[in-house]
């Protein structure tokens, strides 16, 4: 999933294709259960794009070979848009893309990452492709918007076609609002163009109805298959589904069979080759049918490794019947997180938000109910679906549904539009995950009747109920009420990810390491027995799903977030810094955005100017409060960038800053080294995201998205097996190759919690890994020094024979062990069993691959940011 906002500026924004959703078709049955693939121990994510190609990868294997990952993991690689630098806007499934290095370039990197012992893990876009500009560049775009409803690809887009007027000629088949102009049509009339076959506009190019280019540009506009209109439309009227609301991705309707083949002939052919192994399937909430589209890929590969982009909230449990290894693991990182942040601490600190910002008495927590954080989602939602919403056209998709069931079923009928419209909003504000499982023509999931329980609240409003018994498909079969079952699924969970995710994320800032991809800022922290719970439930049910710390959609990378841990621990101290900035900063800046400025700067130092302030742009355009994408205040957005930019210069406040990160860098170290360690040892595959094997201090896209100096980083592993102290970089590298080879060397045992005795065992986490490994890291570090250290506390390592920490080779007997003894080098230590080398011994030539791969790597670099 990569999010992306609607232009800040008027501008053409083109969109494209077909045929109303129906129902999809009957699920194909379950696929024989193959031998399960071999997963990966673990594996590492490559952002691809023109400055970082196939061949760039393929130049970096031997050092990933000597990190000690198994499988690369590879960003989009169909042909993406000219320039892309995420490739998640596909114009061509026919291709890999030519930018990266075409077909050609991915099996050379195949064969050197074989001749390694490494394979490859394909990031799938199935839910959309790319209104791109010019438009020919999709083909099978350009070819429906030529031919309209008649068109073999109208089949691939996901369009409601009744709901704009026809052509002149044809008034009741409907055509396709394109929002691309940037004003009103008579407005820009001058600015449109015939030239041959095509309507140009500016950079677009618009095929031309076949026998339409004569014609007088009015009567020829009136007899396209697509309405052009202003961009702003698209918000209340636009009649294709897109991708959250953006207008340049387009639904693809991957339920119909041919339409998957066609969009997966290419990868699945690579796969059948051995090119690829393994899939990561991209945004799978926006699909008509999720397990009915892994089903048929898991029958097309064979049951090849598949993990799935699902953002599970709450509690919720990932379905057991979608045939995947499990989830991209945004859950495991919420759990990581929580478990090294101070329960308590975050509550405090919330209040001490509150009071910043508003003035009102300082509370030690919020106890408001809702939780406020919980009541900036219900209203990010709410804004999302309203009749000026952003989602206002997908709202009004389902109400024309709902009137057409009711026109149709005298037992459903003379419910209002506006009171459907209302109910909806209602309940699609009120619902607490991103979409219900319910299939048409199957009982609905006894959770997903839970979540839509819970989002009525009680209510016993009729137009609340009958969209909820719809939504859970309750009320029989047919094409209306199976296709609105299935597009309030698909509505929901662009609701959820706009409305919670990249808009009340945006807005209620009190510890910005919560409002993370997934997160819950209203429940902060994780007791250690509900994370060891955790554990043995991902090892029961998910024993290979992925687990991340850091993405390309993640807001703040681990180790921004791990110095944001800290100030959980001190809420009293940060509120008083933060004040204390502000009013060196002088009069003018706004009481939440500077907090937000203040713990940006934190999370991200050093940083440049540059970064920041497009950080906290974008931040202030999501949360939609003082300005937006659509609707910029250029005023208060040059306020901001100048407040942000005046730091840097203000000798009051600049070294202050400095000598603030400076105070909080030991407790950040061990943040930053406990998150890297569980994240390597716990159930489940790790995925790494380039660049974080060393510290990464960056914000949300595109500072996360850069292209990293792979070459640097293999220079640097050769360096690397003995950590210095103060050397933090050095040492995260050392952690993370020890712990990547002791994977590989020995694959992860049974989990088993270990618990420590004495009077600070609530800050150390500690666990065995089989007979042979156990992992033990530092929780809350500052309270522990507040608290006197580790005084009397002793954990208990598991009989049978000695134990070697393989961070730092010290020996250690089994039995009771002083855990200020067992961690007096360390805040974490990662001890097998025996005279230690299990993890080193698999390093053996790692040097000179490494070096091999920092002759030939790329050179630039991002995340180190310079102030």
């Amino acid at each position: 999933m990569t999010s992306a906002a609607e232009p800040a500026q008027p501008r053409p924004a083109a969109t494209p294709p077909p045929t109303p959703a129906a129902a999809p078709p009957p699920t194909p049955p379950a696929p024989p259960t193959p031998t399960p693939p071999t997963p990966p121990s673990a594996s590492y994510r490559l952002q691809l794009q023109p400055g970082f190609t196939l061949r760039d990868a393929a130049a970096a294997v031997p050092y990933l070979a000597a990190l000690g990952v198994s499988h690369l993991h590879l960003s989009p690689l169909l042909e993406a848009t000219p320039g892309s630098t995420h490739g998640y806007d596909t114009v061509d499934h026919g291709r890999i893309g030519e930018q990266l290095g075409g077909e050609a370039a991915l099996r050379a990197l195949a064969t050197e990452a074989h001749r390694h012992g490494l394979r490859l893990i394909a990031d799938v876009v199935p839910n959309h492709m790319a209104v791109p500009v010019p438009e020919q560049l999709n083909q099978p775009l350009w070819h429906m918007l030529r031919d309209g409803p008649d068109s073999p690809y109208a089949r691939w887009f996901d369009i409601d076609w009744a709901a704009q007027p026809g052509p002149a000629d044809a008034p009741d088949r409907g055509r396709v609002l394109l929002p691309l102009l940037g004003d009103r049509l008579g407005a820009v009339l001058g600015e449109l163009a015939v030239d041959g076959d095509v309507l140009r506009y500016h950079d677009h190019a618009l095929p031309l109805r076949p026998g339409t280019a004569g014609l007088p540009l009015p009567e020829l506009l009136a007899r396209q298959w697509y309405r052009l209109a202003w961009w702003r439309l698209a918000r209340t009227e636009l009649n294709y589904r897109r991708f959250f609301t953006v207008n340049e991705l387009i639904a693809v309707r991957v339920e119909i069979p041919e339409v998957f083949e066609a969009t997966h002939g290419v990868l699945l052919r690579l796969h059948r080759d051995g090119v690829l192994d393994g899939f990561r399937i991209d945004h799978p909430d926006g699909l008509a049918d999720p397990r009915g589209y892994l089903r048929r890929l898991a029958e097309a590969t064979g049951g090849a490794y598949t993990v799935v982009e699902k953002i599970l909230t709450g509690d919720e449990r990932l379905p057991a019947d979608w045939p995947c290894a499990g989830t991209t693991g945004y859950d495991a990182l919420r759990r990581i997180d929580g478990v090294l942040t101070d329960h308590a601490g975050a509550g405090r600190l919330a209040g001490r938000y509150e009071h910043h910002v508003s003035g009102a008495a300082l509370t030690a927590e919020p106890c408001a109910d809702p939780h406020p954080a919980v009541a900036a989602a219900r209203r990010g939602r709410a804004d999302m679906t309203g009749p000026r919403g952003e989602l206002a056209a997908e709202v009004e998709r389902l109400v024309r549904l709902a009137v057409r069931i009711g026109a149709a079923e005298p037992a459903h009928a003379d419910h209002a539009p506006w009171q459907l419209r209302d109910a909806l909003q209602r309940v699609l504000t009120g619902f607490p995950a991103y979409r219900p499982y319910a299939r048409p023509g199957e009982p609905a999931p006894a959770v997903s009747a839970e979540q839509l329980a819970a989002a009525l609240d009680g209510s016993a409003d009729p137009s609340d109920r009958l969209v909820a018994e719809l939504a859970l498909g309750r009320l029989g079969t047919g094409p209306e009420k199976d296709e609105f079952c299935v597009r309030f699924a698909q509505t929901a969970a662009a609701v959820a990810a706009k409305g919670v995710e990249d808009t009340a994320f945006y807005r209620w800032n009190a510890l910005l390491s919560l409002n993370e991809v997934g997160g819950e800022p209203a429940r902060p922290g994780l007791h250690p027995e509900d994370f060891h719970a955790w554990c043995h439930y991902v090892e029961r049910h998910w024993p290979a799903t992925m687990t991340v710390l850091s993405t390309h959609d993640t807001k703040r990378s681990a180790d921004a977030r791990a110095r944001l841990a800290v100030l959980a621990e001190q809420p009293d101290a940060w509120a008083a810094e933060a004040a204390a900035w502000s009013t060196a900063a002088g009069p003018g800046g706004d009481r939440d955005g500077d907090w937000l400025l203040w713990q940006t700067l934190v999370a991200a130092w050093p940083i440049t100017p540059e970064r920041l302030v497009t950080a906290l742009l974008k931040a202030a355009r999501e949360a939609k409060l003082r300005t937006s994408w659509t609707s910029p205040d250029t005023g208060y957005e040059q306020a901001l960038a100048d407040r942000a930019r005046a730091v840097y210069g203000n000798p009051g406040l600049f070294p202050r800053i400095e000598g603030y990160v400076r105070m909080l860098a030991p407790y950040a170290r061990s943040n930053t080294l406990a998150a890297a360690l569980l994240h390597l040892t716990v159930p489940g595959v790790p995925d790494l995201y380039q660049g974080s094997e060393e510290p990464l201090y960056t914000l949300v896209d595109p500072d996360n998205r850069g292209v990293v100096d792979l070459g640097a980083l293999a220079v640097r592993l050769t360096d690397s097996a003995t950590p210095r102290p103060g050397d933090l970089a050095r040492e995260k590298l050392h952690l993370t190759v020890t712990a990547l080879h002791l994977r590989r060397a020995r694959p992860p045992g049974a989990y088993r919690p270990l618990t420590a005795v004495g009077l600070s065992s609530d800050h150390l986490l500690a666990f065995a890994r089989g007979d042979d490994a156990v992992t033990a890291v530092t929780r809350l570090p500052y309270g522990l020094e507040r608290a006197g250290g580790w005084r009397d506390t002793v954990l208990e390592l598991p009989a049978g024979g000695g134990w070697t920490d393989e961070l730092t080779g010290r020996r250690f007997a089994a039995g009771p062990v002083p855990v200020a003894e067992l961690l007096a080098a360390s805040p974490v230590a990662l001890l097998t069993r025996g005279t230690g080398g299990a993890a080193t011994s698999g390093r053996t030539g790692a040097t000179g691959q490494a070096v091999q791969a920092g002759q030939a790597g790329n050179t630039s670099e991002t995340g180190k940011g310079e102030a």
